[in-house]
């Protein structure tokens, strides 16, 4: 079938596709060429794509992905993917997908016009569009992509695509829901951090100890979940106590300055605690020392499933 309703299909010229293709995409403006090349370049690309998945001990292959991101994270991706299957001699055996707002598409933005396609979305903010698990999930089933490519920020840490996606036989290249669930939360990856042996700063959750036996399935038993946190202002007061001063006092679910606060006293601590609170409605919330000089250091670390790890240094 086409795209969902609302969406249209175009090539990166603009050009709205027909119902010729099954998908509703058609290639770029090329000229075809007579059926028996084809026939011979068709088996040519499948030959070299077959010799790769082997060399690999590939599981399956991906000719189709939709990126689930726009702007710069979708142009880096594009380029990347696009140099990797030139370099290994499949370039044709890859197709890309991309989702364009009304406002990407008025200004003309560089990775739809490298897209082999793209699909036009809803405007407005991110849960309307790429930060929109079913939408996505929709439109990579509809569009016949074999995987998506989420980026960073959107649903890129949602849980629920990589759910709506395996329920849909779609390979999310990114991180399973259960690891995404656990390291997303602050609370449950402060926990596994400790239950690896990592350093942590002094917080509400210090003296919880779990093995990380207990942690195999990256799910935090309740009761050590639930230790971590903090219920109530006068609770916030004295734990502050313990934690230490600067403390900071956050919501698991909060981000972007929402749900968090730094205090110096335990009185301030039971003042703020009720803001938390309101920022955030019905996220844990936590304690922990704040280090007010020193540095952000970020490892960039890839893993695959099959316990490949590499250290990439930086962004």
């Amino acid at each position: 079938g086409g795209p969902p309703a609302g969406a249209a299909m175009a090539t990166p010229d603009g050009v709205p596709q027909g119902a010729h293709n099954p998908a509703g995409m058609a290639s770029p403006q090329q000229q075809q060429p007579p059926a028996g090349p084809r026939r011979e370049l068709a088996a040519h690309l499948s030959s070299a794509l077959a010799a790769l998945a082997s060399r690999l001990r590939a599981r399956r292959t991906l000719r189709r992905i939709l990126v689930a991101n726009n702007g710069m994270a979708a142009t880096k991706f594009i380029s990347s993917v696009r140099q990797w299957a030139l370099a290994q001699g499949v370039r044709d055996e890859l197709s890309v997908v991309a989702m364009a707002t009304p406002d990407d598409l008025a200004s003309n933005q560089e990775y739809i016009r490298m897209a082999d396609h793209f699909v036009e979305v809803p405007g407005g903010s991110s849960p309307a569009n790429y930060g929109n698990p079913a939408l996505i999930a929709n439109l990579a089933e509809r569009t016949g992509c074999d995987a998506v490519w989420p980026g960073w920020g959107h649903a890129s840490e949602d849980p629920e695509l990589p759910r709506a996606l395996a329920t849909a036989g779609i390979a999310f290249l990114g991180p399973p829901a259960r690891a995404m669930g656990a390291l997303g939360d602050k609370v449950a990856s402060q926990i596994l951090a400790q239950a690896a042996g990592v350093p942590t700063l002094p917080w509400s959750g210090s003296a919880v100890r779990v093995s990380l036996e207990q942690c195999s399935s990256l799910a935090i038993p309740d009761e050590a979940y639930n230790a971590a946190c903090v219920d109530s202002a006068d609770e916030a007061a004295a734990r502050a106590t313990e934690v230490g001063f600067p403390c900071m006092i956050k919501a698991s679910a909060g981000g972007g300055g929402r749900g968090i606060r730094r205090v110096e006293s335990s009185e301030q601590a039971r003042a703020v605690f009720p803001q938390v609170m309101a920022e955030v409605p019905g996220s844990p919330i936590f304690l922990m020392r704040c280090a007010p000089v020193c540095r952000h250091v970020e490892v960039q670390l890839l893993a695959d499933e099959h316990g490949n790890v590499a250290s990439l240094h930086s962004r």
